[in-house]
């Protein structure tokens, strides 16, 4: 897919200007240029071309809110003035695996007063004997020279990877992290309250089942009474001795 086609796709029916990174890897681009990015992209703070075929930077255009650029893997050798004069907020090059031979092309980059982090992996100039020390030096802005600082200590994930945008997706991880210990917290009490629930409606059936047991208890003794009081069907009723003395006077 060429480049333009691909930032129309990565648009996704916003504006430029609504766009905060913008991410082209693996497109092709015609004879080695960026095409499709204008001064448009005003807010744009991530820029990634890896793996696009780019011999040159000339046609990048003015970015003034541009942190963090990926360039790796591409044929680029040298032209990095325009960088200096269009990017003036960048804080993180990635140019591991181009075409850069000797220091002198890397010196437009102490343009770039807030350069905090370059990689230069795979590209020939490393292969210098004082390599770090002669890039530390030309470049006194920079903290992260590939990953380590000037006294081989590795960058930390916010030093080496950091921009605004990391600050942000880390406060809305936390207050997502929040919200579902809520709402665990609701299910929760929510369950407490069926169980509670729940024991009471056992409670009144338990007294309930007490009270009809008792009022069945009492209609089968008053059957018993009535059944006692009443003679037998068929059975003639005993004359007391008595009542006989009484019929013979």
């Amino acid at each position: 897919m060429d480049m333009k086609k691909r930032v129309s796709l990565e648009l996704r029916h916003r504006s430029p200007a609504e766009v905060q990174e913008l991410v082209l890897d693996n497109c092709r681009s015609s004879d080695g240029k960026i095409e499709g990015i204008t001064e448009e992209f005003s807010n744009l703070e991530l820029l990634s071309l890896i793996n696009v075929g780019l011999t040159s930077v000339a046609d990048i255009p003015k970015l003034d809110k541009l942190k963090k650029l990926e360039l790796s893997d591409n044929r680029i050798s040298g032209g990095l003035e325009v960088l200096a004069e269009r990017l003036v907020n960048l804080t993180h090059l990635n140019l591991s695996g181009n075409k850069f031979k000797d220091l002198s092309t890397l010196e437009p980059l102490k343009k770039l007063p807030q350069l905090k982090s370059l990689d230069l992996f795979n590209c020939e100039v490393t292969n210098l004997g004082d390599y770090r020390d002669s890039i530390f030096t030309l470049l006194p802005q920079l903290t992260y020279l590939d990953g380590y600082d000037v006294d081989d200590c590795e960058a930390s994930d916010s030093d080496g990877e950091g921009d605004g945008l990391d600050d942000e997706d880390e406060e809305e991880g936390e207050s997502e992290e929040l919200s579902d210990d809520e709402d665990e917290e609701d299910v929760v009490a929510e369950e407490d309250d069926d169980d509670e629930d729940d024991s009471g409606d056992d409670e009144d059936g338990g007294v309930n089942g007490e009270v009809d047991s008792e009022e069945d208890d009492e209609e089968e003794d008053e059957e018993d009474d009535e059944e006692d009081s009443s003679p037998v069907k068929g059975q003639k009723r005993k004359r007391d001795p008595e009542d006989e003395d009484e019929d013979d006077e």
